[in-house]
């Protein structure tokens, strides 16, 4: 089977890809455009200022399972690691994808407890409380998002921070995330000031619930670099709680580059994302579909990439789960990276895109053929020839296996033959320039 599913966890794991490659600059007329364009060599936004330094793309919870039975009196504490530093914070909750509006009771931020190996602690010191308008508690109505009042806290570039959110009533299905590898809790009445994690009786090692967002107060911000991508981005094959996504890997080399004038990268990655289909949609090897693979890629931009703020660069790397999963024509995957480029150009992004790993070995019958890595590389073929795009990562080119094209790189393996592991999602984040990431003159490449 291509997946498996926990369904204590409901987590979705296995089978559900993003794409890759390493950089290579378009035809003279998309780098040109790029280097004239303000957005490729912006002026820093200078003055006192919010910067997202953490984001999740958020969905319904699944048809059965903890998120589809949400929280009654309950609290989850939920652990985010940091981009950006800034010297406040404020929170935002989301219930976008929510049945029914949602009570938030009481919710706090703080360090974890650095002198324990208890995730779940937190630093007294550093415990803060959440207000929504000055008031400790909230409704987030349905479909809408919850923006905490902010808090002077400083914030340091990869940091941990701990929310933690009480739910006084049922909630119903949550708005969550569901390939966190990130350890998150959840426990039984209001824990939001409990500074040691006994009453967290439940671990959960997929979901961030509710939470999408965390932003600082800066001085200087060049906006974000969103990936908009699918569990390659999610990395489903790097190591629970180490932090060794790419794009997380990818912000150690822009803070080494050029310090806290690096731009945020905020993980817009979902994993089992489709460009041109729903997640709940069924797809090759007996695969079921679950809701927390998201929307079509299209319908997630104005949520997951123009709501971030000020969104300067934009990696996609989408279209391997319409092939294994759907046996979506290359023309049909080409045809929509094609309309993700020309609208994030409309709002004034660089927009660069990523080619299609392999996957080889990946699941059972029909889930990798030789007619869908034929897809594959037509597609690949096709973003190396075109000029559209102001880049091109070949993801491809890094991670296949020289012996076997069709396949990842033994040493790059997680073991599913589809996920990089942490060795390979540093090789990810290393083959892509900083020069169209870094917003300054001095780029670096």
């Amino acid at each position: 089977m291509p997946i498996s599913f926990n369904a204590k966890a409901t987590a979705v794991t296995g089978s559900l890809a993003l794409l890759g490659s390493a950089f290579l600059f378009t035809g003279s007329g998309g780098l040109a455009s790029a280097a004239a364009g303000s957005a490729a060599n912006p002026q820093p936004v200078h003055g006192r200022q919010w910067a997202g330094t953490w984001m999740a793309a958020v969905t319904h919870g699944n048809s059965f399972g903890s998120t589809n039975a949400g929280f009654n009196n309950q609290s989850v504490r939920l652990i985010v690691h940091t981009t950006v530093s800034g010297s406040g914070v404020r929170i935002k909750l989301s219930n976008e994808d929510g049945d029914q509006a949602v009570t938030v009771g009481h919710a706090t931020v703080a360090n974890p407890d650095a002198s324990t190996a208890t995730q779940s602690d937190i630093d007294a010191a550093s415990l803060h409380q959440l207000t929504f308008g000055g008031q400790p508690s909230a409704v987030m109505n349905k479909g809408a998002e919850l923006l905490s009042d902010p808090v002077d806290m400083a914030v340091g570039n990869e940091q941990d921070l701990v929310v933690t959110v009480y739910f006084p009533t049922p909630t119903g299905p949550t708005t969550f995330h569901g390939t966190s590898r990130q350890t998150n809790f959840v426990g039984a009445t209001d824990l939001a000031n409990d500074v040691g994690g006994t009453g967290f009786t439940i671990t959960r090692t997929c979901c961030w619930f509710f939470l999408s967002g965390v932003d600082v107060l800066r001085h200087t911000n060049y906006g974000p670099v969103v990936v908009l991508g699918d569990s390659l981005g999610d990395a489903d094959g790097s190591t629970l709680d180490a932090h060794t996504q790419w794009p997380a890997q990818l912000y150690s080399r822009l803070l080494a580059a050029r310090g806290n004038d690096a731009p945020a990268v905020l993980n817009a990655s979902l994993s089992g994302n489709r460009l041109n289909h729903e997640g709940t949609e069924p797809g090759a090897g007996d695969f079921p579909g679950f809701a927390q693979l998201g929307t079509n890629a299209l319908a997630r931009l104005d949520d997951d990439v123009f709501d971030q703020i000020g969104t300067r660069t934009v990696i996609t790397d989408l279209g391997i789960n319409d092939i294994w999963m759907s046996n979506d024509s290359a023309a049909a995957i080409i045809a929509s990276l094609r309309q993700i480029n020309q609208q994030l150009k409309e709002h004034g992004a660089v927009s660069l895109v990523a080619t299609l790993a392999p996957y080889k070995g990946n699941g059972g019958p029909g889930v990798w053929t030789p007619e869908k890595d034929a897809t594959r590389q037509a597609v690949n073929a096709y973003l190396r020839g075109s000029d559209e795009f102001d880049g091109v990562i070949d993801f491809d080119a890094v991670l296949r296996d020289p012996a076997d094209p069709a396949q990842l790189r033994p040493a790059y393996d997680s073991g599913d033959h589809i996920h990089p592991n942490d060795l390979g999602n540093k090789a990810m984040a290393d083959a892509i320039s900083l020069q169209l990431l870094l917003k300054g003159p001095d780029s670096v490449s």
